[in-house]
């Protein structure tokens, strides 16, 4: 099939669709591991045929969270940056919420290359942004999400 003949948009998110599956799977084996990582990379790869910097944000972050969850370092942080720095160059077209997880993806990578307070630093700024994300829904998915992976320097707070 000829690659202009492909739906980018609709295999975009049906790899999206099976990374969110993988990532919330408790017992993943370590193929379903590699999938998943595979998955978040596909994903990305059809966005930036058929979308634009939203879904290119998105994207990254989402292999962020993937690297994040299973623990390599290096690439999460390498995401991270990737998704904080599309999210400055492009916060005219991105939602409240894609700016409070640019900063919790970042602290989550800072927190794993041992960078404390930089972690620190960028998990208070999270937090402050999800209480200033305006649909509740929205809100409420990102306090889940905050809560769905351990964050462990001192002081950080949910509650906060």
């Amino acid at each position: 099939m000829p690659m202009a003949d492909v739906d980018h948009k609709s295999l975009a998110i049906s790899l999206n669709q099976r990374t969110w599956t993988l990532l919330e799977k408790g017992d993943r084996s370590a193929a379903e591991s590699d999938e998943m990582i595979h998955a978040a990379h596909g994903s990305l790869w059809h966005w930036l045929q058929a979308g634009g910097p939203v879904q290119q944000q998105r994207g990254e972050w989402l292999i962020g969270r993937v690297y994040v969850v299973l623990g390599f370092c290096e690439a999460a942080l390498r995401h991270a940056n990737r998704t904080m720095d599309l999210t400055d160059r492009h916060l005219d077209v991105l939602q409240d919420f894609d700016l409070a997880y640019a900063h919790e993806l970042l602290a989550r990578a800072l927190e794993m290359a041992g960078e404390t307070g930089r972690a620190l630093d960028m998990w208070n700024k999270a937090l402050e942004l999800g209480t200033r994300i305006a649909g509740p829904k929205d809100r409420e998915i990102f306090e889940g999400d905050l809560k769905a992976i351990e964050f462990q320097p001192a002081c950080a707070s949910l509650t906060d």
